[in-house]
């Protein structure tokens, strides 16, 4: 039997938007490790901070560092890593917050259930692609060396895979352009496909 009744509040998502002057978006940053996720998502933030926009920002080490530190890196601990983010996601939404999640986030059902939690309106696939090759040559945090070595288990690109957008909102290959370029894909994108303020 459930006996879960969620709490109805006196302020709505529509009240919260008008008091923050803002509409609320996931911009979900997907991609191998060293793609530059993080590095866009960072830059983005700052960006939109300067411009008066409340975000806020989710990264896998940070999270994997508190709420989901007690998942493991199997398939199954990947699912409800992402699952568990989409909730986060959702409640930011919610609260009327502009949420930049940058999330290697492999497995493309579980990124098309983050949209299903976040609802479709409200979520934007930011494909930050660099092939393999170039993420290795890149490795940021030394991680593809100890995958290679057998140190690490379940290592994206290596030996757990990874299905790229189909159709991504926002593809954005870096290894061929640089983060100033980058950015402004990101940022040409936004301002001809979504409207971030809100109408007051």
């Amino acid at each position: 039997m459930n006996h879960i009744y969620p709490i109805q509040t006196k302020v709505s998502p529509v009240q919260r938007e008008a008091l923050l002057q803002q509409r609320p978006v996931v911009l979900w940053f997907t991609g191998l490790s060293g793609s530059g996720k993080s590095t866009l998502a960072v830059q983005l933030e700052a960006h939109l901070h300067q411009q008066g926009f409340k975000t806020y920002l989710l990264d896998g080490d940070n999270i994997r560092n508190g709420l989901n530190k007690d998942l493991s890196f199997t398939d199954e601990g990947r699912v409800e890593n992402i699952r568990r983010i989409g909730e986060v996601s959702r409640l930011f939404v919610d609260a009327g917050i502009i949420v930049l999640s940058a999330f290697i986030s492999p497995f493309a059902a579980d990124r098309e259930q983050v949209r299903s939690i976040v609802g479709a309106e409200n979520f934007i696939e930011v494909f930050v692609d660099a092939p393999l090759e170039v993420c290795e040559q890149r490795d940021v945090k030394g991680l593809y060396k100890k995958a290679r070595a057998g140190e690490v288990k379940n290592f994206t690109g290596i030996d757990s895979p990874y299905e790229p957008p189909v159709q991504p909102d926002v593809h954005i290959p870096t290894h061929l352009q640089n983060v100033e370029e980058s950015m402004e894909m990101l940022l040409s994108f936004i301002r001809s496909r979504i409207s971030l303020k809100a109408i007051v």
